[in-house]
């Protein structure tokens, strides 16, 4: 049996695993909201075109 704390994390989804890392990046990066949100828009349209592409 592990003594190891648990943290609300290790049973969340991985969607929300991956967005806490994506959070923490930009603000340890100390990246300006409005460019971290263009960013993510590139990226969610990237995203997409490869989602429909494999269709």
């Amino acid at each position: 049996m592990s003594d190891q704390p648990t943290s609300p994390l290790d049973n969340a989804p991985e969607e929300v695993k991956l967005a806490v890392d994506l959070i923490y990046l930009l603000e340890t990066n100390e990246i300006d909201p409005e460019i971290a949100l263009k960013a993510i828009n590139i990226v969610k349209n990237d995203l997409e075109n490869k989602l429909f592409s494999h269709k």
